[in-house]
């Protein structure tokens, strides 16, 4: 458990609390898109200038690793977790929702490609557009996407999944980062 001295904050949730860190994953993943759109806004009057530059960098460099990891962790980890919990019940709801999940993440990579690439030449300080159209869908599909976890996904893991199988994922976690999650 977290512990926070007075006015500082909580240290971030580690890989012995895998559905907390997923969790706060969900907080930085919208924080990257709120940026996106900021920088969807800023482009039109002050072009691909430094601070564009960086932002750029900085959400192309979280989407292909932080959020790419996090698809894994519940792809490869939860997902199967969960279901093996449900072994031997009628689990076709959660078969459901998690080859819905797993949809999504296909579909918010296909999202990704187009908006990495004008990302790429907005951090080489080359002039680009982002189309606020379609950071706006990306956007909203993960704002989505993220709901759905964290109404659905995350409690039923919590409810369902054991000690010794969440302790598993986050140590599954700590390693697709190379030995520390985040």
């Amino acid at each position: 458990m977290a512990v926070s001295f007075p006015g500082g904050p909580a240290a971030a949730p580690g890989p012995d609390d895998p559905l907390a860190l997923l969790s706060a994953c969900h907080g930085r993943i919208a924080r990257q898109c709120a940026t996106l759109t900021r920088l969807a806004a800023h482009l039109p009057a002050q072009g691909s200038d430094a601070a564009a530059q960086t932002a750029a960098a900085s959400v192309a460099r979280y989407f292909d690793t932080a959020a790419a990891h996090h698809h894994e962790d519940e792809e490869e980890d939860l997902f199967p977790a969960l279901i093996e919990s449900m072994a031997g019940s009628d689990a076709g709801c959660l078969h459901a929702l998690v080859q819905g999940l797993v949809a999504e993440h296909r579909r918010l990579a296909d999202m990704w490609i187009p908006l990495r690439e004008v990302l790429s030449e907005i951090a080489a300080g080359r002039p680009a557009a982002l189309p606020a159209a379609q950071v706006q869908a990306f956007t909203e599909a993960y704002a989505a996407h993220i709901q759905r976890e964290e109404d659905e996904l995350l409690p039923m893991a919590a409810r369902l999944i054991s000690d010794d199988a969440l302790a598993d994922i986050g140590q599954a976690m700590k390693a697709r980062r190379g030995g520390g999650a985040s």
